[in-house]
Parts: structure tokens; C-alpha cells; sequence
């Protein structure tokens, strides 16, 4: 797999099988064990238009539209966030930025992942850690990982236990100060001659 510091890709989020967002990233770099991509705030990107309030993760696949809901444009609004995806693990870490990029604490999330091209697809595995700036974690959404266990379109029993064992040995990295939580990258600025993305084509598949 070849990428280039600020190439762009399209991280593509997925959950129960439908697309929840597609938004571009930009790399920051890539070795053979993973690659840091840099999401900006603000950035234009795709999202399912869904009823007013409602997210997708509390649809269920079987009542949602066999080809998926359509894209609307929309931008990021959930803060500036460097992203590890260590390759063959299944969890990314972020660091979470605020204004005047001040980091304010790490962000597991526990997934599959594929790259195709400059597609990054993420299938979100609901279960997540947050993980404060002087390491206290915690599990987020357990009972929404609950309820999903064992749904055709989620993940079995056995799969669900590997999921959690996948964010217990995150958390135990926390715990040890060992990286991505050994206060590496928590001072980064993106380069300032990177431009913020401009809103990528329309998604060509809103399902898996």
C-alpha cells in the first residue's frame, strides 16, 4: 500500500451495513505497521439524511431502505482529530483537538476496517473507549453493543466477545503509557499550507 504525507482519502463510516458518513482525510503518515490521517473540523462531507433526530444506530437494518438512505451534503462537526489506524487491528485511535488546537483527549473506537484505493471503509463495532488526557478511560455504549449482539447485520456472541477483548488490550496500553497514549502527537498542527478538502464525490455505495 504506497500514500503520500497530504494525499486525501475518503474515510467512509459504516454501521449495521448502511453508510452513516463519508468524509475526506488527509494523510499524515504511513508505515508498515499503520498509517495517521488528519480530519479537520468543518471539512464538507456526505451524510444519510436521516429523520430529524434520529441517527442510524438506533434504526434497525430491517427498517431502514434496502438501498440505503441518500447522501446530503453536510460538514464535519465534530472537532479537529488525528487518526491512527494501526493496519490489521481492529480499533483506531483519535486525538481529539479543540480551539486553538488544545488536545483534549483520545478516542477508541472499536471497527473493521478495509482500504480500496483511496477509500478507507470502516465498519463500526459500536462498543467505544474515551480516554482522558491523564488516562482514566472508560467503556462508551455498552448497552447499545449489547442490544446489537447477535443481530444478523452486527456481530455474533463470540465475535462480540472479540470485540471487547480488542478494547480491553487498548485500554491496557492507557493504562501503561505505552503509544499512541505516550504523549506523542499531542501538540500537532497540521501543515498550513494544507488546504481544508473539498466535499468528495457523492458516495458510489451507501450499502456494503
Amino acid at each position: 500500500m504506497t500514500g503520500r504525507a497530504g494525499q486525501i482519502l475518503r474515510w467512509n463510516l459504516f454501521m449495521g451495513g448502511h453508510l452513516s458518513s463519508c468524509v475526506p482525510v488527509r494523510i499524515v503518515e504511513r508505515t508498515d505497521a499503520g498509517q495517521l490521517v488528519w480530519l479537520e473540523t468543518g471539512t464538507p462531507m456526505w451524510r444519510t439524511e436521516l429523520p430529524r433526530g434520529v441517527h442510524l444506530r438506533d434504526i434497525p437494518p430491517e427498517d431502514r431502505p434496502a438501498g440505503g438512505y441518500p447522501a446530503v451534503a453536510d460538514r464535519w462537526p465534530m472537532g479537529s482529530a488525528l487518526i491512527h489506524q494501526p493496519f490489521g487491528a481492529g480499533h483506531a485511535v483519535f486525538w481529539f483537538f479543540g480551539r486553538n488546537q488544545k488536545f483534549r483527549g483520545w478516542y477508541v473506537n472499536l471497527e473493521h476496517r478495509t482500504h480500496h484505493g483511496e477509500d478507507i471503509d470502516v465498519t463500526d463495532h459500536e462498543l467505544d473507549i474515551t480516554v482522558a488526557p491523564n488516562r482514566r478511560w472508560q467503556w462508551k455504549d455498552e448497552r447499545s453493543f449489547a442490544e446489537k449482539t447477535g443481530h444478523p447485520a452486527y456481530w455474533s456472541a463470540h465475535e462480540a466477545a472479540a470485540i471487547r477483548a480488542e478494547g480491553e488490550r487498548v485500554a491496557r496500553l492507557a493504562e501503561s503509557k505505552a503509544f499512541p497514549f505516550d504523549g506523542s502527537w499531542r501538540e500537532f498542527k497540521p501543515p498550513a499550507h494544507w488546504a481544508t478538502p473539498a466535499r468528495p464525490a457523492t458516495p458510489a455505495r451507501t450499502v456494503l
